[in-house]
């Protein structure tokens, strides 16, 4: 055989014709095994040796062409390989070429040793041996390498494109080395052969298989370690290198092959087939895990599906069983309807048994709805007749034990109108109130529809008494206060409204503008010396909103109190105190707001200090004085003194009193001293603005004037409108308009404040004309 390998396939035999020519029918031969090789999955490698003796290598090829005898398996003949007549001169011929080449190789070498070449440059025995010349100046020597080193190969640079055709990634050799071009060993004698690197490693493998045991790896050991693979996070990386795109997940298995074909590993086919499958089976056991796996999931559910279906027919056996037993209790209620001997009461015991026993199915069939049924004609035989304002207690006990068994414990939207125990109650109850309500009850009595309803107030659905409130109450309450007259009734109003506040609340609000329309009809007439006024709208006060409620005083009391104080009627005199009057505004502090009240003390207490400035100035005994002083502070209410307006009052008469004890001038508490002393607090601000208020003040002859009469005489001089602002208060002080600036007054200490850009600043009279005139100009 020419090339140092070849390949043979173990395939059923097919008939080749002999040739005369060895050499012709091997070539061809070859190239029909090529051909075939290529088209095979699976081939069988085997290494020619290259360099030894002839026996040894006819040995060699032996043992090649056949098995090894050290190994474990049976032993294989030769004549099994080849065992025809054309297979056996096949091999006969392989062997003469075989021998042929090792003797020209032995030749080769001896000529080697004597230092003479046989094939090398033998060329240039016609030329000029210009190709060793400069192969000389290059360093070259006969029987070495190119370079300085003698590092150059002999051999072309090896082909790395896979043989595609073959399956095999492996790279295919083109060239064969050159034997001539190999130097001789020192320590080798002339003749000896050396042997190639694939015996050598072929020897080495045998040795290494004798001393080290197979290791086999099972099927469970194999899961095992990919289940470990698959629990660690894996980087696949892609090699697209080749003409196929290649997995790794390990970036040593990368260069692989190339540290193979390093290690002149031989057998590159075979040993991709082997892997091949063992890769194969990996895949295929690693399927029938995963198909294991997924039956025994199914397995698992399939069981599970079992177990539930098992339960859910146990589950609906019981429920019919429960349905059977139901219904046979239903027959019997039915036919004691029937005959006319169904009573409440083993109606009841029925409903009771089968809501304990079956508490699930009760609701789940609507039981309840049954039992209202077959109890609504009996429920109206025993309240036929019954009035509920006269006997509201009757059936209490009667009808409590059905709402357990109608409503249950677990119904709590008693709104619903639907529920079983609701229309037993609209249809029984409802009507006998309603003929009652309408007919026999007046509004001005409450107290019979109130007992009623507190005794049925836990019986009562929500809608129920809803439906009661609206249709019945309501519409009577406002009948009676639309035909009340406050001048003929001698029952006052809230005797009979404010017991429906706590049922009613809100829906009260229009029969409330009602009644206060009413009473102002009244009071445009009233005076402050019938007290049957106070008794008509003192409890209102709570009642009422605050605004409805201080805009009633405003309007209608306060005006009427202020006159009592202004008219010549009361006086203030320590000889001969008359206190009607003055106890007829007092009755109205504990519901008049405060500062309405503290305006209307105003008034009395500049009449009451001016008296008791004239008395101090008599040379009076001043215990007679202090018990005066005490008197009137004891009439004055607790409301009222708690007010610090009403106490500075109080506050300047003792000043008064300390002052003439001690012996000194006795300051008249009139505008002027006030202004003077206001002009020291203020340190003269604005002199001249005060001196003109002192000479209007004296001119005009109002030394009694206060301080809102004063600015309110200074606007009218000046074209200005002065006026009250209902509702609108500031720190307790009311709040009044001088033209366009809201001001108010502190008339205990004598200060006019005026509202300045969302502050209140302390302010003169010629000051406020200045910021009602700058609010005019900021207008324009």
């Amino acid at each position: 055989m020419e090339n140092d390998d070849e390949f043979y396939r173990r395939k059923p035999r097919e008939k080749r014709r002999e040739y005369e020519d060895d050499d012709e029918y091997s070539g061809r031969k070859r190239r029909k095994y090529s051909d075939l090789s290529k088209k095979q999955d699976f081939i069988i490698f085997v290494p020619a040796l290259n360099s030894m003796n002839v026996d040894d290598n006819l040995k060699e090829k032996d043992k090649n062409f056949g098995c090894d005898k050290s190994d474990e398996n049976d032993n294989c003949d030769d004549d099994d390989f080849l065992p025809t007549e054309f297979g056996k001169k096949i091999k006969e011929g392989a062997m003469r070429r075989e021998k042929e080449r090792l003797e020209a190789q032995k030749q080769k070498a001896a000529g080697l040793g004597q230092g003479v070449s046989l094939d090398f440059g033998a060329f240039e025995n016609h030329t000029k041996a210009i190709g060793s010349k400069l192969l000389a100046k290059m360093g070259y020597k006969f029987g070495g390498g190119l370079g300085t080193n003698q590092q150059g190969i002999l051999n072309p640079i090896e082909s790395m494109k896979p043989d595609i055709l073959n399956g095999s990634d492996e790279s295919k050799k083109t060239t064969t080395p050159l034997p001539t071009l190999q130097t001789e060993k020192k320590n080798a004698p002339v003749g000896d052969v050396q042997p190639t690197d694939a015996s050598l490693w072929l020897k080495q493998w045998k040795k290494k298989k004798k001393k080290k045991e197979e290791e086999y790896v099972t099927a469970e050991d194999l899961l095992a370690s990919k289940q470990e693979e698959d629990s660690e996070v894996v980087q696949k990386i892609y090699d697209m290198r080749g003409p196929q795109v290649r997995v790794y997940t390990n970036l040593s298995d990368l260069n692989a092959e190339e540290k193979a074909k390093e290690e002149f590993v031989p057998m590159p086919e075979l040993q991709h087939n082997v892997a091949l499958l063992v890769r194969l089976a990996e895949a295929d056991i690693q399927k029938i895990d995963s198909d294991l796996r997924k039956e025994r999931d199914i397995a698992l559910s399939l069981k599970k599906e079992k177990e539930n279906l098992e339960a859910e027919a146990s589950f609906q056996k019981n429920q019919l069983d429960n349905y059977e037993k139901i219904m046979n209790v239903l027959d019997r209620v039915g036919e004691e309807n029937t005959i006319g001997t169904l009573t409440l009461d083993s109606l009841a015991q029925c409903s009771s048994d089968m809501h304990k026993r079956y508490p699930e199915d009760y609701k789940l069939c609507n039981l309840s709805c049954i039992a209202c049924s077959y109890a609504l004609p009996l429920f109206i035989r025993v309240f036929q007749g019954w009035d509920p304002l006269r006997n509201p207690s009757h059936g209490l006990k009667l009808v409590s034990q059905w709402k357990e068994l109608l409503q249950g414990d677990d119904c709590f939207d008693i709104w619903n109108t639907s529920s079983p125990y609701t229309h037993l109650v609209s249809e029984v109850v409802l009507p006998a109130v309603r003929i009652s309500g309408i007919n026999t009850w007046h509004a001005r009595d409450p107290e019979p529809m109130l007992r009623f309803l507190e005794s049925w107030e836990k019986l009562l659905p929500s809608s129920v008494l809803a439906t009661i409130l609206d249709t019945i109450v309501m519409p009577k309450l406002s009948s009676a206060v639309g035909t009340w007259e406050p001048h003929h009734e001698t029952i006052p109003i809230h005797t009979w409204v404010h017991p429906w506040l706590p049922m009613l609340g809100h829906k009260l609000e229009g029969i409330y503008q009602t009644i206060r329309f009413k009473l102002s009809t009244v009071l445009d007439a009233w005076h402050p010396s019938d007290g049957s006024a106070y008794a008509i709208l003192s409890p209102w006060k709570t009642v009422f909103d605050s605004d409805s409620w201080q805009q009633l005083m405003h309007r209608y009391i306060v005006p009427k109190l202020k006159a009592v104080f202004v008219s010549d009627d009361f006086q203030v005199n320590p000889a001969s105190q008359k206190l009607d009057q003055f106890y007829w505004v007092m009755n109205w502090a504990s519901v008049i707001p405060v500062h309405l009240m503290v305006d209307t003390m105003d008034i009395f207490f500049t009449k009451w200090l001016t008296v008791l400035y004239r008395w101090l100035c008599s040379n009076p005994n001043f215990n007679e004085v202090l018990r005066w002083f005490l008197g009137w502070k004891e009439l004055i209410p607790k409301e009222l003194l708690a007010n610090e307006l009403i106490r500075c009052k109080l506050n300047c008469g003792l000043v008064m009193m300390n002052q003439a004890a001690e012996g000194m001038e006795v300051v008249q508490p009139g505008l002027k001293e006030k202004i003077s002393y206001y002009t020291r607090v203020s340190e003269q601000r604005k002199f001249e603005t005060h001196q003109k208020a002192e000479a209007y003040i004296s001119a005009d002859g109002a030394n009694e004037m206060s301080m809102k009469e004063i600015i309110e005489a200074y606007a009218r001089d000046h074209g200005l409108l002065f006026k009250l602002k209902p509702g609108r208060m500031h720190n307790g002080h009311q709040i009044y308009g001088f033209g366009n600036v809201s001001i108010i007054i502190d008339s205990l200490n004598q200060k006019v404040y005026a509202q300045n850009e969302e502050r209140w600043s302390l302010e003169t009279l010629g000051r406020l004309l200045e910021l009602h005139n700058r609010s005019l100009s900021k207008r324009r």
